[in-house]
């Protein structure tokens, strides 16, 4: 625990105390190329921690979690029953939401797997030959 202990009370209050921080706004302009080169590993470690925290708190796209983007909002839950006999010989049923021909698929999930770098693709219903 020594060692920690040295980071956190000595080395570190050391190293910020030897930054070159001016006092005022005016100050900035002041400094020397040697004085900004110092500041750049505090600068990156600053930059970098703000980059996790944000990444780790930031809203993820696709809003809310929703996979159900605007297909029939209005119901508490989506269901579409399709009678076997309407199906021609093959059909194509969405399962990413995006299709303009919902319940039917119309391509949509490859503008959508490019998009996020998933790999949804339809569901085929085929008649058994007889």
């Amino acid at each position: 625990m020594q060692p920690i202990s040295y980071v956190i009370k000595e080395s570190v209050p050391n190293y910020l105390a030897s930054l070159p921080i001016p006092n005022t706004f005016g100050g900035w302009f002041r400094l020397g190329v040697r004085d900004w080169i110092s500041l750049i590993p505090f600068g990156a470690a600053v930059a970098g921690f703000t980059f996790i925290v944000y990444k780790a708190f930031a809203p993820r796209p696709g809003g809310q979690g929703w996979i159900n983007p605007n297909i029939k909002k209005d119901n508490p839950k989506v269901v579409d029953v399709i009678d076997v006999e309407d199906i021609s010989e093959k059909a194509a049923f969405c399962r990413c939401w995006k299709s303009k021909k919902f319940p039917y698929c119309d391509g949509a999930h490859g503008q959508h797997n490019k998009e996020t770098g998933d790999n949804v693709g339809p569901i085929c219903v085929q008649r058994k030959a007889k």
